[in-house]
């Protein structure tokens, strides 16, 4: 890649190491039958044309970045990355959108849908919604100041998902630590993965609806920021429900480690936030070392984000290239 793997000057060593890292991970047994270079011959433009759209929707709203980082996450856990998250219902279908992890929650497929459009006027019938999420993912990460790296692709999209698949397989705002680690190990995800991908939390903002219960009830948290986070959020679900607050209270459209220090002063925004610090255990420490050094975090972050994107994709003859990513064909 001719580009500096990090933006914003990072070192060379911590360049040249998670290289090393990217094609380790790049090898045809750990990312089956997913390449960097699937693309090459039969769209060889598909990487500027999402760059392009996602550069204009961050513009646009910086937080749209984070939208779509979520969205990939939340299709990735469920069923893999298949680009079911996408799937409107239909009088044959219920899908994701509407499961109590996603419902006025996620967004951003309508950014999805304009650079799909583009994609396909360029290819047609070639690029699956599944690849140009994962690819769109990391240009919102990009875009705020964060890593980038070689999208490994090839995922094709699923017909089907269900709702019931979204409410089972998607980590709570409240969970614990133990129950994190279990939810991503299910997924070949690693404690260190997970508090990488946590990391992403560094960007975009959460509903009151989401931390109401962290931010009046639990007792590991700074007394001036819960303070703070009442005035946008009532103690009684209602009214403030759809009220926003950063996740990270510094920094919360730059691409950072700052997510890692706030956990370190009790300003976690989540009780899943805080849980990766300040209980003594077993991740403490990764967080920890997160807070003091950004460039371990990023490289981390981007072994981590592989890894995800290599959750059980449709390849070769299984699934299909949507014409519209809001259902199947």
């Amino acid at each position: 890649m001719a580009a500096p793997l990090f933006v914003g000057g990072r070192a060379a060593a911590m360049t040249a190491a998670v290289l090393a890292t990217v094609a380790a991970l790049l090898a045809p047994a750990a990312v089956a039958q997913l390449s960097t270079s699937f693309y090459s011959g039969s769209c060889a433009s598909l990487e500027s044309i999402v760059r392009s759209g996602m550069t204009s929707a961050v513009q646009q709203e910086p937080r749209m970045g984070a939208s779509i980082l979520r969205l990939f996450f939340h299709d990735c856990f469920v069923n893999g990355c298949d680009g079911s998250v996408l799937l409107d219902d239909s009088s044959t279908l219920t899908g994701e959108k509407n499961a109590g992890p996603n419902a006025n929650s996620l967004r951003g497929y309508e950014v999805i849908d304009a650079i799909k459009s583009r994609v396909d006027a360029a290819c047609p019938g070639t690029v699956s919604c599944a690849d140009i999420l994962a690819v769109a993912a990391r240009d919102g990460v990009n875009l705020l100041g964060g890593p980038t790296w070689a999208v490994p692709l090839g995922r094709r999209d699923a017909r089907t998902t269900t709702q019931a698949a979204a409410n089972s397989n998607l980590p709570s705002p409240s969970s614990s630590a133990a129950t994190l680690i279990s939810a991503f190990a299910s997924k070949g995800l690693d404690s260190r993965d997970m508090v990488a991908l946590s990391g992403a939390h560094t960007i975009g903002a959460a509903r009151c609806a989401s931390f109401r219960s962290r931010i009046y009830n639990d007792t590991n948290i700074n007394a001036g920021f819960a303070t703070r986070r009442r005035q946008v959020c009532g103690p009684q679900s209602g009214a403030t429900d759809g009220n926003l607050a950063p996740l990270d209270a510094f920094s919360s459209v730059r691409f950072d480690n700052g997510y890692y220090r706030n956990l370190l002063s009790r300003f976690g925004l989540l009780h899943s936030d805080q849980e990766l610090f300040g209980s003594g255990g077993p991740v403490d420490s990764i967080a920890q070392q997160y807070a003091g050094n950004g460039g371990a975090f990023s490289a981390d972050f981007v072994t981590a984000m592989i890894k995800m994107g290599n959750i059980s994709p449709l390849t070769g003859s299984s699934g299909e290239i949507r014409n519209n990513c809001r259902k199947p064909n």
